[in-house]
């Protein structure tokens, strides 16, 4: 049985979160916390010893290759024990570590999918600012330290809006909206080809949100557990947070019946075993609010996520921006946010008709502009569509044609991979 009558992985990978599984399935089979967990204790032991014993030194390399844990059993065993380090592979949609990350794809590979990357093709996704050279590591990696037949480098974006191929009237032109735990992108894509010089970047992602939630739970003086405060208010942001249409109907809302919408968290402290427990009030609605009012966390930016969408649609070619307008697709876990997809519809929308009807005016009546449809879609797999869309293409026939084989790879080297089999071109 060869590689290609096998289904092909699909390996998504995130700033927070990497999801992995096969082709053909609806959700992926494991959703990971990008991070391993390194003891670097042998390599401390070495560098002690003389210069000279370099069997030790080597031996301590090996040993330190082989003892880590990724995901959420590295971070317990950082927990547990201190000659763990934590490392993060991905920052902000890029890989900055990519030892590391060939050790987090050994484990994701082996021990999670358990399969053989010799008997599948690999479809792995990119964000839009990853570089050339960035695509030549992957490209060694996967060729030649997991010697895979083949492999194909998707840009999330396009994986993005091949989620919706599954419905009756796929599109592949739109506007992604990309809010994941590390990044956030705006990225205009025309018949599947991608704007470059009009993608836009929100400085504010979901780690942020966490963050800020945990701040407003401190600034009121609730008593949470430093140790697991980040966690805590991670999965507060994902169990109570929502989007409002005013935060000040959402303010009296809570003034006049506190005991209707104020939540209550109880949890154990991991330290102690002792019982605590907080309110979760204004932060509720506060926290998602941030991306309409980012001036309430950060001071050096004050452009509502709403202004940059209209920006990176108004920045394309001017013949492409209805259709652009007209998709508007959420991607990420971030997007998954009670109310966001209503609000940023109101908002865009908002945005577009005001400038229609400036135009009018300003034009005195000779000259009617159409008006412009804005769209903002929302859909039951938006949290996984990157993967789910990597899982709908390296499930068509021609999918094994379009990648990079290793034959290429032996013939041409790692350059291959800076260019695209579909586009004939860069990325």
């Amino acid at each position: 049985m060869d590689a290609a009558s096998r289904p092909a992985v699909v390996i998504d990978n995130g700033t927070g979160y990497t999801k992995i599984g096969f082709a053909g399935n609806v959700e992926p089979s494991f959703v990971i916390p990008s991070v391993v967990a390194v003891n670097e204790s042998f390599l401390n032991q070495s560098e002690g010893r003389s210069m000279g014993n370099y069997i030790a030194q080597y031996n301590a390399g090996i040993m330190a290759d082989l003892d880590f844990f990724i995901g959420e059993e590295a971070v317990s065993q950082s927990r547990a024990s201190g000659i763990y380090n934590l490392s993060y592979p991905i920052q902000h949609s890029k890989v900055t570590n990519w030892d590391t990350m060939e050790k987090f794809w050994q484990q994701c590979i082996y021990n999670y999918l358990s399969c053989d990357p010799e008997d599948h093709y690999f479809l792995l996704t990119e964000s839009p600012i990853t570089s050339p050279e960035d695509r030549e590591y992957m490209g060694e990696i996967m060729f030649e330290t997991f010697n895979v037949p083949g492999m194909y480098i998707a840009l999330q974006p396009v994986l993005a809006l091949s989620a919706g191929c599954s419905t009756p009237k796929p599109q592949m032109t739109g506007v992604v909206v990309d809010i994941g735990d590390g990044a956030t992108h705006v990225v205009p894509v025309v018949d599947g080809y991608i704007i470059g010089s009009s993608i836009k970047s929100f400085p504010i992602s979901g780690s942020d949100i966490t963050q800020f939630v945990l701040q407003l739970l401190r600034e009121r003086g609730e008593l949470i557990p430093p140790e697991d405060s980040f966690e805590i208010a991670r999965k507060v942001k994902e169990m109570y947070c929502y989007n409002s249409s005013s935060i000040v109907k959402e303010y009296n809302k809570y003034d006049k019946k506190p005991e209707k919408y104020i939540k209550q968290w109880t949890g154990v402290k991991p330290m102690t075993g002792v019982p605590f427990s907080f309110d979760i009030g204004y932060e509720r609605f506060l926290g998602p609010e941030v991306f309409f009012h980012p001036e309430i966390y950060v001071d050096d930016f004050r452009t509502p996520l709403p202004d940059v969408i209209d920006m990176c649609v108004q920045s394309a070619p001017i013949d492409t921006r209805r259709g652009l307008y007209k998709n508007v697709v959420l991607s990420g876990g971030s997007t998954m946010f009670k109310g966001f997809q209503k609000r940023l519809q109101t908002d865009l929308k908002k945005i577009v008709d005001d400038r229609i009807a400036a135009s009018n005016a300003r034009l005195g009546g000779d000259v009617i502009s159409h008006p412009v449809e804005v769209n903002v879609v929302s859909h039951p797999v938006q949290r996984f569509a990157v993967w789910f869309g990597g899982s709908v293409v390296s499930s068509l026939p021609e999918f094994h044609e379009s990648c990079h084989t290793k034959e290429d790879y032996d013939e041409y080297g790692a350059s291959i991979c800076r260019t695209s089999p579909i586009f004939k071109g860069m990325y």
